[in-house]
């Protein structure tokens, strides 16, 4: 109020100058650039730039307009408040400006103690409070701070590139990393070596031109085969053991591969793979030896075992209790060898691919109840129960079953299923199995939980490799080959599906097979077409039987001798004709069997008719006409001489028994066949 009192002429007083309004244009212009742009290693400069124009306008306006009387004081307050944030940079320029402000006042002797005050307050006081305030957070050092922090994140960077580097050329497994467009960014030697492209030739290519992955008939692998392209497509990780590749000298090679997806859907691949032509080529001698060996060893074990098994029958041997024992445990010996040696063919034939698979529809539910049916008396004499969770034995509440249908290999159905529940039988002292169905539209889920010894995390990833087994004290006397899982595994992937295990030690294990499945609808379609298809393959095969017929001998010579024998008076009416059947036993061409015929060789006399008929010549009659011939010049089979036989002894006994049955009525051949 004092001030604008004694100066009534206000516009005067706030009368902007020429240097502050240059200075003022200056600060804006400069500042305006730097907004836009400004690198970022000047930034603090030019900012430390900018507030010295600033304090040089504000300077400007209070020495132009009444000095410590200004009224625009209180901007240099605001000036000398804001010099901490640039450190001694802006504190001491602002100081030094005060203490030449103060220094010329005391050389004009306007050094009143008024100009002290106001210089204190507004000066003085604000760079104090500025160094209090700002202290420790100046934009140098934050600046400073910024870029130490980034050229020490870079240093890291670069160190940690540097020795990926090393580790990826280090690596003995090919390494190449593949963007979201299939480009290679990244091949390392290994990669280089295995094949056949050096880095400059495969870096900026497209994956596809340079791993050539090709089928068993060296053709390109299709986009739903290729794991490379699906790891892309589902960023799910990719794995694959038997993979063939084309090197870029056309060399093919197998190669086990593993594609891992980077960060989200579609934003690259890494792949790693290496070399395993070699270890296939020796698995496949391993397997055609193992399959030989058990072939040869399997017959023997089958003799060995059924001699044992007709040794323990009562009816075919006596033995003793005590040997009875010793058969036994041999009898479960060769058993359990000849299990293994079947293992092993299933096994080398599931490696190789000579494992059959003949698909049929059938209805899960059904079929495996008629596995677990098969199994109860081994669990009952554990003293196990079985249970079977969609077709319970012991409910009294009426069900409906579901009714899941898949058209795959019944027989590897059954393989897998009696596999696991045996597996949970052997593995389980007390409690209870349990088997459950479930499923969705497109898969079922088999399950067998056992409360058994569980499985260790450890062994876990283990569990479904070739001749691995659990070995700890709970299982160590519990028998087993390391085979059945394999198997299970290698036959649930056969049919398109899964097997897993969920477990924890001592508290049981739960396995999972998961198989594709079809509708009703289908199985009914496929069913008909199975049943057209045996039809046809049944009337393709079948063969008309012949008519049995009896066997042409026209070319065997068997002369039937018919004699008059000397006719005696009789006091019967009856007109007869003695009649003697002989057979001419000199037939070269038969077996001695053939030779041993029913011969009547004593003539039976007949009493002399009333009348006496003409003699009758000997003739000489011809063998039965044949219902077929056989053609002559070849030897007759063990089997038609055999009918011939006994056809020529049924004919002779037919001839005797008529004479045979005359003779006994008349006393006097009767005393004569006596005698």
């Amino acid at each position: 109020m004092t001030y604008f009192s004694s100066n009534p002429d206000i516009s005067k007083i706030l009368k902007v100058t020429t240097p502050a309004v240059i200075l003022a244009g200056a600060t804006l212009l400069i500042s305006f650039i730097s907004y836009l742009w400004t690198p970022k290693k000047y930034i603090f400069l030019v900012s430390l730039i900018i507030y010295f124009l600033i304090a040089a306008t504000t300077a400007a306006l209070i020495l132009n307009t009444g000095k410590t009387s200004s009224p625009y004081i209180s901007l240099w307050m605001l000036v000398c408040i804001f010099a901490g944030v640039f450190g001694i940079w802006g504190v001491l320029p602002i100081f030094l400006a005060t203490s030449a402000f103060i220094a010329f006042q005391y050389l004009n002797n306007n050094l009143a103690i008024n100009v002290i005050i106001i210089t204190i307050l507004s000066s003085i006081l604000p760079i104090i409070a500025s160094i209090i305030i700002w202290h420790g957070k100046s934009a140098k050092n934050e600046v400073d701070s910024d870029e130490k922090a980034y050229r020490n994140l870079a240093n890291e960077l670069t160190a940690v590139t540097g020795k990926s580097e090393v580790v990826i050329n280090a690596i003995g497994d090919g390494v190449i990393v593949i963007d979201n467009q299939g480009i290679i960014q990244l091949i390392n030697p290994a990669a280089q070596n295995i094949i056949g492209w050096g880095n400059q030739d495969a870096v900026s290519l497209s994956y596809k031109s340079v791993l050539k992955f090709v089928n068993q008939k060296d053709e390109m692998l299709d986009i739903a085969n290729d794991p490379i392209q699906q790891a892309l497509n589902s960023n799910q990780e990719i794995r694959t053991s038997d993979l063939n590749l084309m090197t870029n000298s056309g060399k093919r090679i197998t190669l086990s591969l593993v594609a891992s997806p980077v960060g989200e859907i579609g934003s690259g691949v890494i792949t790693v793979f290496h070399d395993v032509t070699s270890e296939k080529a020796e698995e496949r001698e391993q397997a055609e030896f193992i399959s030989t060996a058990s072939h040869e060893m399997r017959t023997p074990v089958a003799s060995i075992e059924g001699y044992l098994g007709l040794a323990l029958n009562s009816q075919t041997s006596t033995i003793d209790s005590r040997a009875r024992d010793f058969i036994m445990k041999a009898h479960e010996s060769a058993e359990h060898l000849g299990h293994l040696f079947q293992d092993l063919l299933d096994v080398s034939k599931s490696d190789d691919g000579r494992l059959s698979n003949k698909p049929a529809v059938v209805n899960i539910v059904l079929f495996v109840h008629d596995i677990i049916q098969g199994l109860k008396q081994k669990a009952t004499e554990k003293g196990l129960e079985l249970v079977y969770k969609p077709m319970p034995d012991n409910s009294t509440e009426r069900f409906i079953a579901p009714a899941y249908f898949v058209n795959l290999d019944n027989d590897h159905i059954r393989e897998i299923v009696n596999n696991l529940v045996e597996n949970a039988i052997k593995y389980t002292q007390k409690g209870e199995i349990l088997i459950d169905i479930s499923g969705d539209e497109d898969r079922i889920i088999i399950s067998v939980k056992d409360s058994g010894v569980g499985i260790p995390a450890e062994d876990m990833p283990h569990l479904f490799q070739k001749f691995y087994r659990v070995e700890n004290k709970s299982t160590r006397e519990i028998g087993g080959t390391g085979l059945g899982l394999y198997l299970c595994r290698r036959l649930a992937e056969m049919m398109g599906g899964r097997i897993w295990v969920e477990s924890t030690y001592n508290s049981g294990s739960t396995f999972f097979v998961e198989l594709p499945r079809i509708s009703a609808q289908d199985a009914s379609r496929l069913t008909e077409q199975e049943a057209t298809v045996a039809l046809k393959e049944a009337n393709d095969k079948y063969v008309a039987p012949p008519v049995e017929t009896e066997p042409n001998f026209s070319n065997i010579p068997v002369p039937i001798v018919v004699t008059q024998e000397p006719v005696k008076p009789a006091p019967s009416p009856a007109l007869s004709i003695p009649i003697s059947t002989q057979i001419d036993t000199s037939i070269s061409t038969l077996p001695p069997d053939t030779a041993q015929l029913p011969i009547i060789s004593k003539p039976v006399p007949i009493p002399e008719p009333k009348k006496i008929p003409e003699p009758v010549p000997e003739v000489v009659l011809p063998p039965p006409e044949p219902k077929y011939s056989v053609p002559r010049g070849q030897s007759l089979t063990p089997e038609q001489i055999a009918a011939y036989v006994v056809k020529q002894r049924a004919l002779a006994k037919q001839q005797a028994a008529p004479q045979l049955s005359r003779s006994l009525n008349n006393p006097v051949q009767k005393n004569e066949i006596k005698q």
